[in-house]
């Protein structure tokens, strides 16, 4: 029961006092003065103990707290955090720890309460997830096994100028390996980016892009002029299934990093805004862990292909157990004197026939399968599931 609505501390005092004079029962007292026996010792001890002194309210958890953390820890988690808005809790514990691996860091919890109570977090608004797209795709578990790459989306810079980011990364390593504004996004253009990345960091097993021009075409199995170069030099493009940019779900992810950081607002130029994706990169793989790196980042997690860019990119060569055929700037090639269409992506280019049977032959640009060729009827058929 609450003590009665009079002066509280005056109340406990003259509680404690006949409870001294030794005129009333401890049950006596409780009764006039409407409390619980259990609460009536409790304040006869603490006067025992420690005198009037020990009857007012103690205010629990006040003074420092063995637990708590220092101004100086607090102002190194704010001062990162302003210098890094878009990182949350984990990367910034990440960064610091990495950087002063001497150092006691609170808990990631700790550094959540800290960033909510400097006003400098929001909750984030929960989102149903999908369930990742796997298949056909392989397990990546090394560098430069996949490189995955795609427009960021254009945006205009303050003066009103088109920018076209055109952005690669190792799927392992989360490594950024280019971020670059491109003139025009044709094959030229692209392909210039690409042969640049591949003589720098070496060449990747396989290059995972969606189904958009220049990456992929109309042409039999998806093929484009920049795909045929990525074939040539032994890369196999993959492709994403369209509407489905969840299998590109990594890439994706950075991308949203990158807008927050660079382009919300945009630079002022072309140029200036160059110098953001520039700066962006060097955070992005230097400094910002990963938690899917256990809070390393890409670039202790990447590192060089041993295939380097060669001096000259070659025709490709067909076994002998394949029938080698030109295909002429029309899309077309000679089977036994009739020409039969393939695709003009493939024109000047040759292309190399296994034969399967008395009537089917797999049809192979360098060592990459695209089509199955029914010499019966002289038409190309999609690849068989398995076959490929």
């Amino acid at each position: 029961m609450p003590w009665k609505e009079t002066d509280v501390l005056e109340e406990r005092t003259r509680f404690v006092l006949d409870h001294d004079s030794e005129q009333y029962t401890m049950a006596e007292l409780c009764r006039i003065y409407g409390i619980a026996r259990k609460t009536g010792y409790e304040w006869v001890k603490r006067y025992e103990a420690e005198g009037l002194g020990g009857l007012p309210d103690r205010r629990y958890g006040a003074g420092h707290h063995p637990n708590q953390t220092d101004a100086a820890t607090e102002e190194q988690i704010v001062q990162l955090k302003y210098a890094h808005p878009s990182w949350g809790a984990k990367k910034l514990r990440g960064h610091l720890g990495t950087k002063n691996k001497g150092v006691l860091w609170p808990a990631v919890s700790t550094f959540g309460e800290i960033l909510r109570r400097k006003g400098l977090s929001t909750p984030q608004r929960k989102r149903r997830r999908v369930p990742l797209y796997s298949q056909p795709f392989q397990k990546v578990d090394g560098a430069n096994q996949l490189w995955c790459a795609d427009f960021k989306g254009w945006f205009l810079t303050g003066l009103g100028e088109r920018v076209d980011p055109l952005t690669m990364t190792d799927a392992h390593s989360r490594y950024l390996l280019r971020c670059q504004d491109v003139e025009k996004t044709d094959t030229e253009h692209v392909q210039a980016i690409f042969a640049a990345a591949f003589r720098e960091y070496g060449l990747p097993q396989t290059i995972r892009t969606d189904n958009g021009a220049p990456f992929a075409s109309r042409a039999i199995a998806g093929i484009s002029r920049l795909s045929i170069y990525w074939m040539k030099l032994g890369i196999q493009p993959e492709r994403i299934r369209p509407g489905h940019p969840e299998q590109n779900g990594r890439h994706e992810r950075m991308h949203r990093t990158l807008k927050a950081e660079t382009a919300t607002p945009p630079a002022a130029c072309r140029k200036g805004q160059q110098k953001a994706f520039d700066r962006f990169r060097q955070q992005y793989n230097q400094e910002r862990p990963h938690e899917a790196l256990q809070q390393q980042t890409p670039a202790s997690c990447y590192q060089s292909s041993p295939r380097t860019y060669p001096d000259r990119v070659r025709q490709p060569q067909y076994d002998s157990n394949m029938k080698a055929k030109r295909v002429y700037p029309d899309g077309t090639f000679f089977w036994k004197g009739t020409q039969v269409f393939i695709s003009k992506t493939l024109g000047g280019e040759s292309i190399g026939l296994q034969p399967l049977d008395d009537r089917y032959w797999k049809v192979h640009f360098a060592t990459f399968p695209l089509a199955r060729f029914d010499s019966h009827k002289l038409i190309l058929q999609p690849m068989p599931a398995g076959e490929e």
